[in-house]
C-alpha cells in the first residue's frame, strides 16, 4: 500500500525569478510596497542572510548590472514534518560559541528523526564538540532569536551555543584579512565577498593565493560569528591550519591587485606572519591593508587580539627591530615576512644567526599591574656602548628548537647559541641544579625532563641549593679582568644591623667567591623567567590556571612521610548484617569500609587488616577463631576485583585468596564448614545469579558452584552436622543444597519465590533443627522427618516487624534483636521457646544489627550489640546496655580542625555534630537539621554547621550546647569558612551565592552583612590572608575570585595569582594542579577534596574512587610523586590536616567511615 506524497512546497529564487531553483530551506520573502523602490543589485549582493546558504557564483553572472528581482510572497505550508519532505532532508549546520569571535565553528551534518530526533539530543552532541562552562543548553540564531526546536534550524545557517540564557552580540573588527583561493584567478570587485567565500578550501597555511581588499566593506551585523560576515582571517595556529572568521573594519580605500606575500613593495596591502611574543605557538598569516586611515596604534590592537593577547602596542622584526608606521612595512621593512607583537619593549636586536629563537619576551622587573610584565631596557652610554642596568644583571632567556640528531660538535652548538644569548666564549651548559651537559646524548636520555639550561662561559658552582629563593646562576660581570674566561666578583657585606648592603655603584652578584650561595629574597628565578600556565582538563575542559610571582621549589619526589592508620571510628551497621565478633584475645572484630578492625577495649588500642581494596560486604569466623574470612565488593581494575581473603586474626597476614575473576559484583556471604574443623568455605556472589560456590581454602580449589538465580539473597551456612549440607536464605527464599562427590548441587525449596517472606537470620539447634527469622517478626523451626523431607515444626510472633539477628547460646538460650522495634529478648529453646526476658535499647542508639555474646561459650547473658546507628552496645539482658563506640550512620560530609589544638569535629547528615579527641568523642549534639559542612571560629570557641535547608547552626565548642540558629536562604550551604581575625563568616550556598554575617570576638553573635550573587553551586571556599578576597570552586570545578570590598566576583584570574590564601582548600589552582593529570595514575575519577597542611609543606588529596594521596607542596606539575591509600569504595569526602601537621583526619564512603592518619617517615 503505497502513502500518497505531500505537495512539495513551492520554493523561489531570489536573482532568478523567471527560472525559480529549490533551496535546501525555503523561506517566505513579502514583496515590497508598491511605493518603494526595489533594491539594487548592489544593496542584494551587500546584504547577508545567515539563514540562507549562498548563491552559487553562476547565477549572478546571469544578472546584468540594471536588472531587478523581483520576489513574490509564497503563502506558507503547513508546518508539520510530515506535510513538508525537506524536513527529512541532511541539514548543514555551522555552531559558534557565545562570546567568542574567534571560535573557528563546528559544522554539523545531520538528518532530523534519524540522525537527532530532539533539540536536547543535539544539545548532547554539542557540550561534547563544544568547550562549554556548562555544556551546551541554549541555541541563538545569530540575531540573538532563541530556538526551541529542530525544525527551527535550517540548513546551510549558522547558530550560536551558550550555557547560559544570555546572548552575547560581540563587535570583533580586525583589518586582518587572509583568504584562501584554490583558483587563481582575479574576480569581479563588486563580487569580492561572494567568491572568496565561495572559493573558501582548507588548505596547508603555507601555500595559498592571496587576494586584496575591497574597495568598500559594508556595515556588518554587531555579532561576529563564521560566515555571518562574509569575511575571513586567519585563525591563529597552535598545531592545527584551523581558520576563523570576523567581521572587518569600514574603510574606504584604493583598490589594488594581489599583495606579494613578503617580498616587494606592496601598493595597498602585504601579507606577513605574525607571533604572539609570549606564546609562539600562536602565530597567523595575515593581509595587512597598507592604505587604511586607521592609526597604526589600533592597527596594533587589532592584531593583537587576532592572537588572543591583551594590551599589543609593540611590533618587532626577528632582529628585533621595532616598526612604527605603515611606510616603514612599505619600504624598510618590505622584504621582512615575519614580525612579533608584544605589549612591553623588548631587548635590543637579536643576532641574525640562521637559527635565531624566536625573542620571547623576558621579564626581569615586574611592574605594578600583574596583569604585565616589564622589563629593563638596555640603554647606551657616551660612547654608543651599551649600559647595563645598575640594579640587576641583564638576563635574556630565549626559547631555541635544538635538532639533536646533528653532526654539528656539541661544542660548537654551545658557540651558536651563545651567539644567540649575545655572550661570547659560550663554552659551558648547565641545568637548574648545577649538573653540567656535556653531548647531546645527555640531552636525549639523562635530562630528558628537563626544559631550562644555563649557558656560561665559566665554571659555574655547584649544585643550587633547593631553597625557595635560589638565585639564578646567570654570570654577572662586576668587575671584568682582562681575561674574558674569568669574573671577578664584589663579595656582599652587611651593615650594623646584620643586613645585607647594596652595592650602591655596581649591580649585585650572584654568587661569592669559592662557589658559596648568596641567598636573595628579591631576585629570584621566577621574576627572570616567565613561568608558563598550568593547563589542566576536568571533565572534558581544558582550564588554564596562572602562576604566582613566587612561591616555593615545585619537587616532584614523593614526600618524606607516609600515611599510618591510626583508628577508625564508628561500625558499619547502617547496611550490613552479622559483622560483630569476639575473637579469643577478648577484642571485639568488626569492620568498617574497607578495614578489618580489631578493637581491644582494656587497652584501648585497635589493630587493622588492610588487605582489602575494596568495601568488605561479609566477615565470617573461623571455628577456631583465630581465623577469618572476608569477602569485599568489586571495583574498577584488576586490584579491585571481587574476592575473599583467609588471613589471620592473630599475625594479620593473608593466607589464602579465592574467587580471584571468580565474583561479579561482590561476595554477599561466606561462611566456614564446622563438621571437618572449617576446611570448606562458601561464598555467595552478589551478582545477578547469586552463584553460590565452595572452595577447599587451603589449597585453592572449586569443589562446585551452582547459580542460585536469587534476586537478593542475604546469608548462607554450612549445616553444623553436615559439611555437604548447605543452606542460603533472602527475600522470598530458603533452601537446602545438598552438594553430590561429583561436584553438583541438588536443591531442596522450603520458601519459594512467590513468597513475600524475606528470611533475615538463621541458626540451629544442638540436634540440627533449623531456626529462622523473617522481615515479619516471625520465629521459625524447621525439623525434618523420618523421610528426610524437611517441615515447620514451630513458628511464633517474637518482635514487631524485623527481626534481624539470631544468636543460639551454648544452654539452649536464643538471643534475638528486632531491627524496628530496637528490643532484644531471651528464649528457652527447651522449653518451646518460651519467654525468658527482654529489654528495650534508647531510641539514640537505633535498632538491632548484629548480637554476640562478649564470653563466647558462657551463657552469662551478657552480649556486645551493634545498631543500626553505626554504634557498638555492651551490656545484658538483667542491666542497662553502655555505649563504647559512637559512629556517624548518615552520610559524613563537615568537618573542621580545631585552630590550636589536637582536636577536630564532624556534622552528618544524621543530624548530629560530634566533637573528638583522641579516640574518643567529647560531646555529641544533635540539631534539627542534616548538616553538609563545618567551620571552627579561630578563637576555638564556637562552631557553625551549614544545613542542607539552608540553616546555620552555631554550638559551643566547650561544652557542646546550642547556641543560636539562623535562616539564611533556602539552598545547601555547602561550604563555610572565617577569615583569619575571625570577624566575619563566609558562606557558599548551593544557589551560588556568598553570605557573609559579621562575628563577634567569641563567636557566638552573628548579624547579616552582604549578599554576593553567584550562578553556579559552591563546594570550597578560602579566605586570603588579609581578608580582602575569597577563592571559591564550584560543582564544575570552575575556579572563582571574589572581592569583599567591593562585593562582586573578581573577573581576572591572572590580577588574583598573586593572593597569598590563609588555608588552600580548594581542589583547583595553579599550586595544586598536579593532583589532575597526573602521569603516575589514571586520571577516570575526581578529585573530590584538597587541604594544605600547617606548614605548607605538604599536600592531601581524596577522589571519587576512594584514594587517598600526600602529595609535596606546592604540587604544580603531572610529574608530582605522592603516597597513597585505599581505603573506601565510594568518594572521599572530607581530608584535613590537624593543626600540628602530625596527623590528618578522612572521611568517605557510603557507611560515614571517619578515620584517623598518623604521619610517619617513610
Amino acid at each position: 500500500m503505497s502513502r500518497r506524497q505531500p505537495a512539495k512546497p513551492r520554493l523561489h529564487s531570489r536573482n532568478r525569478p523567471q527560472a525559480p531553483e529549490p533551496v535546501s530551506a525555503p523561506e517566505p520573502t513579502p514583496a515590497p510596497e508598491p511605493e518603494q523602490q526595489a533594491p539594487s543589485d548592489d544593496e542584494k549582493e551587500s546584504e547577508w542572510r545567515p539563514s540562507r546558504p549562498p548563491s552559487p557564483p553562476q547565477r549572478n553572472e546571469d544578472i546584468s548590472e540594471g536588472s531587478e528581482a523581483t520576489v513574490r510572497a509564497v503563502r506558507p505550508e503547513p508546518t508539520s514534518r510530515y506535510a513538508n519532505l525537506n524536513y527529512w532532508k541532511a541539514r548543514r549546520v555551522t555552531f559558534y560559541r557565545n562570546g567568542d569571535p574567534f571560535h573557528p565553528g563546528v559544522e554539523f551534518r545531520f538528518k532530523p528523526g534519524r540522525d537527532l530526533v530532539s533539540m536536547d539530543a543535539l544539545l548532547d552532541r554539542l557540550s561534547e564538540r563544544l568547550e562549554l562552562p556548562r555544556g551546551a543548553r541554549f541555541i541563538f540564531g545569530m540575531d540573538g532569536d532563541r530556538k526551541y526546536r529542530l525544525e527551527e534550524l535550517e540548513d546551510g545557517a549558522s547558530y550560536v551555543v551558550s550555557s547560559y540564557k544570555t546572548f552575547k552580540s560581540k563587535s570583533v573588527c580586525f583589518v586582518t584579512l587572509a583568504i584562501l583561493d584554490v583558483k587563481v584567478w582575479r574576480p569581479s570587485r563588486r563580487r569580492w565577498l561572494q567568491l572568496a567565500e565561495d572559493s573558501m578550501l582548507d588548505s596547508d597555511e603555507e601555500s595559498f593565493t592571496v587576494i586584496s581588499l575591497p574597495v568598500y566593506t559594508p556595515d556588518l551585523p554587531a555579532a561576529s560569528y563564521g560566515k555571518k560576515n562574509g569575511m575571513w582571517y586567519g585563525g591563529t595556529s597552535t598545531g592545527t591550519s584551523g581558520w576563523a572568521r570576523a567581521s572587518v573594519r569600514k574603510q574606504s580605500v584604493a583598490e589594488s591587485d594581489a599583495p606579494p606575500p613578503g617580498g616587494g613593495k606592496p601598493s595597498s596591502g602585504r601579507v606577513i606572519r605574525i607571533i604572539n611574543n609570549m606564546d609562539h605557538s600562536i602565530q597567523c598569516r595575515v593581509l595587512l591593508n597598507l592604505r587604511t586611515t586607521q592609526p597604526f596604534e589600533e592597527v596594533l590592537e587589532d592584531l593583537g587580539q587576532v592572537l588572543k593577547m591583551s594590551g599589543a602596542k609593540r611590533m618587532y622584526t626577528i632582529t628585533g627591530q621595532e616598526v612604527r608606521s605603515f611606510s616603514q612595512l612599505r619600504n624598510e621593512f618590505a622584504d621582512v615576512e615575519t614580525f612579533y607583537l608584544g605589549s612591553i619593549v623588548v631587548p635590543p636586536a637579536l643576532s641574525p644567526v640562521v637559527n635565531a629563537p624566536l625573542p620571547i619576551e623576558s621579564p626581569i622587573r615586574r611592574s605594578r599591574s600583574r596583569a604585565t610584565v616589564a622589563s629593563l631596557p638596555i640603554s647606551e652610554d657616551s660612547r654608543g656602548r651599551r649600559a647595563r642596568s645598575k640594579s640587576r644583571p641583564r638576563v635574556l632567556p630565549c626559547r631555541v628548537l635544538l635538532n639533536l640528531r646533528t653532526t654539528q660538535p656539541f661544542e660548537e652548538v654551545l658557540e651558536d647559541l651563545g651567539q644567540v644569548l649575545k655572550m661570547s666564549g659560550a663554552k659551558r651548559m648547565y641545568t637548574i641544579t648545577g649538573q653540567e651537559v656535556r653531548s647531546f646524548s645527555q640531552l636525549r636520555n639523562e635530562f630528558a625532563d628537563v626544559e631550562t639550561f644555563y649557558l656560561g662561559s665559566i665554571v659555574v658552582p655547584p649544585a643550587l641549593s633547593p631553597v625557595v629563593n635560589a638565585p639564578l646562576p646567570i654570570e654577572s660581570p662586576i668587575r671584568r679582568s682582562r681575561s674574558r674566561a674569568t669574573v671577578a666578583s664584589l663579595p656582599i657585606s652587611e651593615d650594623s644591623r646584620g643586613r645585607r648592603a647594596r652595592s650602591k655603584s655596581r649591580p649585585r652578584v650572584l654568587y661569592a667567591p669559592e662557589g658559596e650561595i648568596i641567598r636573595n629574597s628579591d631576585y629570584t628565578l621566577l621574576e627572570v623567567l616567565k613561568e608558563e600556565p598550568m593547563r589542566v582538563t576536568i571533565r572534558g575542559l581544558r582550564r588554564t590556571f596562572y602562576p604566582p610571582i613566587h612561591h616555593a621549589p615545585i619537587d616532584n619526589s614523593p614526600p618524606d612521610k607516609k600515611m599510618q592508620l591510626d583508628w577508625v571510628y564508628g561500625y558499619r551497621g547502617a547496611d550490613s548484617r552479622r559483622n560483630l565478633w569476639v575473637l579469643p584475645t577478648g577484642e571485639l572484630l568488626y569492620y568498617v569500609a574497607a578495614i578489618a578492625v580489631m578493637y581491644d577495649r582494656d587497652e584501648d588500642s585497635q589493630r587493622h587488616y588492610t588487605g582489602h581494596t575494596e568495601d568488605i560486604q561479609c566477615m565470617e569466623l573461623h571455628p577456631s577463631r583465630e581465623l577469618v574470612a572476608s569477602g569485599q565488593r568489586a571495583g574498577r581494575g584488576r586490584r579491585a576485583q571481587a574476592h575473599v581473603r583467609i588471613w589471620s586474626a592473630d599475625s594479620l597476614q593473608t593466607l589464602h585468596v579465592c574467587g580471584m575473576a571468580e565474583f561479579e559484583a561482590g561476595v554477599s556471604a561466606v561462611a566456614f564448614s564446622q563438621l571437618n574443623g572449617g576446611s570448606y568455605v562458601l561464598a555467595v556472589d552478589a551478582g545477578r545469579e547469586s552463584i553460590l560456590s565452595v572452595w577447599q581454602w587451603q589449597w585453592g580449589h572449586l569443589l562446585g558452584k551452582v547459580a542460585t538465580l536469587q534476586e537478593e539473597l542475604t546469608g548462607a551456612a554450612f549445616h553444623p552436622l553436615d559439611d555437604n549440607l548447605l543452606i542460603t536464605h533472602g527475600k522470598g527464599h530458603l533452601a537446602f543444597w545438598n552438594r553430590r562427590k561429583d561436584g553438583f548441587f541438588e536443591r531442596t525449596d522450603i520458601i519459594k519465590p512467590p513468597s513475600r517472606t524475606n528470611v533475615t537470620a538463621l541458626q540451629f539447634e544442638q540436634d540440627g533443627d533449623v531456626v529462622t527469622a523473617d522481615s515479619d517478626g516471625f520465629i521459625t523451626v524447621y525439623s525434618v522427618d523420618s523421610d528426610g523431607a524437611y517441615f515447620v515444626r514451630m513458628e511464633f510472633e517474637a518482635h514487631i516487624k524485623g527481626i534481624s539477628s539470631l544468636v543460639m547460646l551454648s544452654e539452649g538460650t536464643l538471643i534475638s534483636g528486632g531491627e524496628k522495634d530496637r528490643k532484644i529478648a531471651a528464649w528457652d529453646s527447651l522449653q518451646n521457646y518460651k519467654r525468658i526476658t527482654e529489654t528495650k535499647l534508647p531510641e539514640t542508639a537505633g535498632g538491632v544489627r548484629s548480637i554476640y555474646p562478649q564470653r563466647p561459650g558462657r551463657n552469662d547473658g551478657n552480649l556486645y550489640i551493634g545498631t543500626t546507628k553505626n554504634n557498638i552496645l555492651e551490656g545484658s539482658l538483667q542491666r542497662r546496655f553502655n555505649q563504647i563506640i559512637f559512629g556517624h550512620h548518615k552520610l559524613l560530609m563537615g568537618m573542621a580542625v580545631h585552630p590550636d589544638d589536637e582536636m577536630f569535629a564532624t556534622a552528618g547528615n544524621d543530624k548530629n555534630i560530634a566533637l573528638w579527641k583522641g579516640h574518643k568523642p567529647i560531646f555529641v549534639t544533635q540539631v534539627g537539621y542534616e548538616c553538609v559542612s563545618l567551620a571552627w571560629h579561630p578563637s576555638g570557641g564556637a562552631l557553625a554547621a551549614g544545613s542542607t535547608e539552608g540553616h546555620l547552626v552555631v554550638l559551643n565548642a566547650d561544652a557542646g550546647s546550642h547556641v543560636a540558629t539562623l535562616r539564611v536562604c533556602g539552598s545547601p550551604l555547602n561550604c563555610l569558612q572565617y577569615n583569619t581575625a575571625g570577624d566575619t563568616l563566609a558562606i557558599g550556598s548551593q544557589n551560588g551565592s556568598i553570605y557573609l554575617f559579621r562575628v563577634s570576638r567569641d563567636g557566638f553573635s552573628y548579624k547579616k552583612l552582604n549578599k554576593i550573587r553567584g550562578a553556579q553551586p559552591l563546594v570550597q571556599l578560602d579566605w586570603s590572608m588579609d581578608g580582602s578576597y575569597l577563592q571559591t570552586v564550584t560543582a564544575d570545578y570552575d575556579l572563582s575570585f571574589w572581592d569583599i570590598k567591593a562585593l562582586s566576583p573578581e573577573k581576572s584570574p591572572i590580577a588574583m595569582k598573586d593572593v597569598k590564601w590563609s588555608t588552600y582548600n580548594a581542589t583547583v589552582g595553579f599550586l595544586v594542579s598536579g593532583m589532575w593529570n597526573n602521569r603516575f595514575y589514571p586520571m577516570t575519577s575526581l578529585i573530590t577534596t584538597a587541604s594544605r597542611s600547617s606548614a605548607h609543606d605538604l599536600l592531601i588529596s581524596g577522589d571519587s574512587d576512594g584514594y587517598l594521596r600526600i602529595f609535596r607542596y606546592p604540587c604544580a606539575s603531572p610529574k608530582a610523586e605522592y603516597n597513597e591509600m585505599k581505603v573506601y569504595s565510594g568518594a572521599v569526602h572530607n581530608a584535613r590536616f590537624l593543626f600540628n601537621d602530625r596527623c590528618l583526619i578522612s572521611t568517605g564512603g557510603t557507611d560515614a567511615a571517619l578515620m584517623l592518619w598518623e604521619l610517619v617517615d617513610e
